[in-house]
């Protein structure tokens, strides 16, 4: 199966190497994933977890980039281990890696704030670039799959969030989120726009911020909780 299809030109990745923690119960899998990582220079694997507990105390005292996600893991699953992760270390993004491909299972993933999921059947390549995109803030969701995602999270509302006093979207971060919810790309945004790609890069940058997120799809969640989008926005 195929549904991670990256929608490119996000927000600038972290100056260096991106730092990946690994949280998988099978070994074997740990070790193909850093070997296949550990092949590209701009990736760094600073550690690995055998269960969900021990990711959430590595992702705490690592603070990493991002951390790649096993579901079915002994002592606490990766949903659970998630939301601990994103409650702790909210800019830390996490890329679930999943046997599962079912509507209700992929909700869960994304309001327990995974910027995307992966199926365990992907080629090395499709890793690779999955991992860029959740890096650099981009969906790694199917178009169809994730418009129909995004409309069941809009329907039940769990997590609402709160901006900071004082603090709000503006105008222009407005109709940037409502584009991004629509599935454009940063190129897209631009032309729709009539502004420079660095500009909506830039007010990306600062909706992340100002939500508490690590990527575009939990930025698009956070702003249908919240009120800024729609079920419309989102047509």
């Amino acid at each position: 199966m195929n549904e991670a299809a990256p929608i490119l030109d996000a927000v600038p990745r972290r100056s260096g190497r991106t730092k990946i923690l690994l949280a998988d119960d099978h070994p074997l899998l740990r070790k193909a994933l850093r070997d296949l990582l550990e092949k590209e220079g701009d990736f760094e694997i600073v550690g690995e977890a055998s269960d969900g507990e021990e990711a959430v105390k590595l992702a705490t005292e690592i603070s990493p980039d991002m951390v790649i996600m096993d579901i079915s893991m002994p002592n606490l699953d990766g949903l659970g281990a998630t939301q601990q992760i994103k409650a702790r270390c909210p800019n830390v993004a996490v890329l679930v890696l999943t046997v599962h491909s079912d509507d209700e299972c992929i909700l869960e993933i994304l309001q327990a704030g995974a910027a995307g999921y992966l199926v365990k059947s992907v080629f090395g390549d499709e890793v690779v670039q999955a991992v860029r995109a959740v890096v650099t803030g981009e969906m790694v969701l199917s178009p169809s799959i994730g418009q129909r995602l995004l409309k069941q999270a809009a329907r039940y509302p769990t997590r609402p969030i709160l901006l900071e006093a004082g603090e709000k979207l503006s105008a222009r971060e407005l109709e940037i989120l409502k584009l991004t919810a629509r599935g454009l790309s940063n190129k897209g945004i631009a032309l729709a726009l009539g502004i420079k790609l660095r500009t909506v890069k830039g007010h990306l940058a600062d909706i992340f911020s100002k939500l508490r997120v690590a990527s575009r799809t939990e930025a698009v969640i956070a702003g249908l909780r919240a009120g800024f989008l729609s079920l419309d926005d989102i047509q």
